[in-house]
């Protein structure tokens, strides 16, 4: 008689999920017929920040990566706007050749790059890099312009750099525009959240009009009617200032320009500024109290305020909030993370004084071109038009406002290619569509190290090969570098050699070359894959740019690291901590902080707050003028577009099978709305903005306010065969957005308040 055996269970194995910006550590289990579906996820209790945390979304993971709609073979439009499929070498050389003549005849600033790093797929970016040099492109965007530049401006201009709050040790936490229920950016959101609120000595308040699963946790929820997180802010930190409750000795330690700005903060009417909001004059005076007494106040702000009118004006109120009650450099706070790579790129230390887009003239922002200002940068006879784009993990022609326009402008460029595992909304558009592997298919990393005092990164090795015929965006860019003639053979020869025969002489060997040739140095991370890439680890060849990054942040966080473990000469740092990250397929801690460390890292030039952004009182003093915002009879609710909920993560999957909630993606609206429209839960309504309509399903939700509305994020996507046979499910919210509703400072689109029409289907 034989005895059966158990089948072993199959190992599981360490990687990140994708789809919010904390890339909590997972782990995860293949299986399929083919071996290469992710059958069983579940958090890793190895990973130094999530410590086994996950929300429900990870869970989906396969759907990313097994999704039908997955791009194989390099592709070329033909003159009929249909595609083909042509081979890597006529890819590269055709593409190559484009991109050359452009930089040729109109110059390589004509070259615009959108993406460089989604949700968790950081090191493309560092590889993009050298295809931009080779071709002259200076000029660049992605999403984070259309979200985060005016809180960049801001925090340049009064801190000098990005911050982030210590929500795991407030006796306060504040929301602003946020629900980390959904939306993250805190480490264990939901975790945190509980603490928070089970603790009768902590206070939990949130800023939203909306009444978010956040917002149900809340000891204060104030609901300011939608478009009016200004005046709420204003009215919270003039409390403040009138009521004598500012840190003065803090201040006057850190801070300057105090008496610039304080006789702005005095002269606001804060009963009249509650009323234009709709919140009770007391419980904002309360509030702000509850903010100024406390011993430590964490808070954070996000899309429901940076998308929405005033966001600038709002990122500063918020930040004077913070500032001015001395909540910065100690447990509980704001602080200054350690980087491994500054959040604030492209030469103007962030602040967008330097430089001008070559068409509008408009702020360059932490090196980013305003999204909404993409298509009047194309669409135009100026001589410095963007003539050819390079869209890098990125979908403008969806997930950037006004749709059509958008779609225009990409129509009317020269050359188009983009580079994406899937056919997205941007890539039917292309001349070439070259795929790349996924994101489980090769070593990949985030550079949103946030954490304090022990600051975190996790290089993730490949789970899987690439289907035949696909290999990662390090290799395409090798390819293209090559192909314009740029990559210096004979130096990647020799830094081969000499990292054979040890890290001293590797570096040596590297910044020899360098000295000698300055213009390698843009090139560095291709050359880096092209010289090591294959002699590293199994699953980490394209982490070879990290190599470098070690080098750069060595000297510059040398205290940090040398706390967290990485001590000695730079050098010697550097190669430890490049090791550290090769043998730690669970993450680890590349930097340990103390307190103090924060105001060492304050960035203004005489290292103090700067409490006055002149350009932005004129704004703040125009609230008290400003007519109130009255509904257009035409268009009498504010739709806030792009809400993020349980089951939505931008377009990142496309398959929407993989929602197993509100998979229609609903316009959530207060049952007495629909009552007047005439519709009732599940019915259709037409919804309708100055720029287009569409049919969309009824969701009742009394945690609405009475004519606010709102649409999930991530739907509206071609996906051939979805349910009930539809190639579309849901309202893509850029159809209904408009371009030209955007910040004056940042140019950020106003999502959160667009003007709407609902009508009973």
């Amino acid at each position: 008689m034989t005895v059966p055996t158990e089948r072993p269970e199959k190992p599981w194995q360490p990687t990140a999920c994708i789809l919010c910006e904390c890339n909590c550590g997972i782990e995860v289990q293949l299986g399929g017929d083919d071996g290469r579906r992710l059958v069983r996820v579940r958090g890793d209790d190895a990973h130094p920040a999530s410590r086994g945390y996950a929300c429900e979304k990870p869970a989906r993971l396969d759907f990313y990566q097994s999704g039908p709609q997955r791009l194989t073979r390099p592709l070329r439009r033909r003159p009929d706007g249909s595609f083909e499929e042509i081979d890597w070498d006529t890819a590269i050389r055709e593409v190559a050749h484009r991109f050359a003549a452009v930089r040729d005849t109109w110059g390589g600033d004509t070259i615009f790059y959108y993406g460089g790093g989604g949700q968790g797929n950081h090191l493309p970016g560092a590889y993009g890099r050298a295809t931009r040099a080779v071709l002259g492109s200076r000029y660049r965007s992605s999403a984070l312009a259309q979200e985060k530049t005016g809180e960049f401006w801001v925090s340049d201009r009064m801190i000098g750099g990005f911050v982030r709050a210590d929500f795991e040790h407030c006796e306060v936490a504040l929301f602003v525009g946020k629900n980390p229920w959904h939306s993250h950016g805190i480490a264990r959101a939901r975790v945190t959240l509980k603490e928070i609120a089970r603790d009768p000595s902590r206070c939990l308040i949130v800023i939203d009009p909306r009444v978010s699963e956040t917002a149900e946790l809340a000891d204060i929820h104030l609901r300011p009617r939608p478009g009016t997180d200004a005046w709420l802010l204003a009215a919270l930190v003039a409390t403040i200032v009138q009521e004598g409750l500012i840190a003065g000795e803090w201040l006057a330690a850190h801070g300057a320009g105090a008496d610039e700005v304080l006789p702005h903060l005095q002269a606001v009417p804060v009963a009249a500024y509650c009323a234009r909001c709709g919140i009770d004059e007391g419980r904002v005076r309360e509030t702000a109290r509850r903010i100024a007494r406390a011993s430590s106040v964490a808070s954070f702000e996000d899309l429901g305020v940076q998308m929405n009118r005033h966001s600038t004006l709002a990122s500063y109120l918020h930040k004077l909030l913070i500032l001015l009650t001395g909540n910065f450099g100690k447990p509980g706070t704001a602080y200054r993370p350690a980087s491994l790579v500054p959040l604030f790129a492209g030469g103007d230390g962030g602040s967008g004084e330097g430089r001008r887009s070559p068409v509008t003239g408009s702020r360059i922002i932490g090196g980013l071109v305003a999204c909404n200002l993409i298509p009047d940068e194309i669409l135009t006879d100026h001589p410095k038009r963007f003539r050819a784009m390079l869209v890098e993990s990125g979908n403008p022609a969806h997930s950037l406002a006004d749709g059509p326009r958008m779609r225009e402008a990409l129509e009317a460029l020269d050359l188009l290619v983009v580079i994406d595992v899937a056919m997205s909304e941007t890539a039917r558009l292309a001349d070439y569509v070259l795929p790349v592997a996924s994101q489980f298919e090769k070593a990949e990393a985030t550079f949103f190290n946030f954490e304090f005092p022990h600051n975190c990164f996790h290089l993730r090795r490949a789970l899987l090969s690439p289907p035949e015929g696909l290999f990662s965006e390090a290799e395409l860019h090798a390819r293209l570098v090559e192909a314009l003639g740029a990559m210096p053979r004979d130096g990647v020869a020799a830094l081969r050699a000499a990292w054979q025969a040890g890290r001293a002489q590797f570096r040596a060997k590297f910044f020899e070359l360098a000295a000698a040739h300055p213009a390698m140095l843009p090139l560095g991370a291709v050359i880096l894959f092209r010289a090591i890439g294959d002699l590293l680890p199994e699953g980490c060849a394209e982490a070879a740019a990290l190599w470098g990054v070690c080098q750069t942040v060595a000297p510059r966080q040398r205290k940090s690291l040398a706390r967290a473990g990485f001590a000695g000469p730079p050098p010697e740092a550097a190669d430890a901590l490049f090791d550290a990250m090769l043998d730690h397929p669970h993450g680890m801690v590349f930097a340990e902080d103390d307190w103090e460390e924060c105001f060492r890292r304050i960035g203004t030039a005489d290292g103090r707050f700067h409490l006055a952004i002149p350009e932005l009182l004129p704004e703040l003093d125009g609230l008290a003028i400003e007519p109130a915002h009255s509904a257009d009879p035409e268009f009498p609710f504010v739709l806030s577009a792009g809400e993020r909920r349980g089951y939505t993560a931008n377009t990142i999957i496309r398959d929407p099978a993989w929602r197993k909630k509100d998979a229609a993606g609903a316009l959530r609206m207060h049952p007495e709305d629909a009552r007047r429209v005439g519709v009732g839960a599940g019915g259709r309504v037409r919804l309708t903005t100055r720029r287009g309509t569409a049919l969309v399903p009824v969701e009742l939700a009394d945690t609405m306010m009475p004519g606010h509305v709102s649409l999930p994020n991530g739907l509206g996507v071609v996906h051939p065969g979805g349910p009930g046979g539809a190639d579309m499910v849901g309202v893509a919210p850029n159809e209904l957005s408009s371009g030209d509703d955007r910040d004056p400072f940042a140019g950020t689109p106003w999502h959160k308040h667009i003007p709407a029409r609902i009508e009973a289907a």
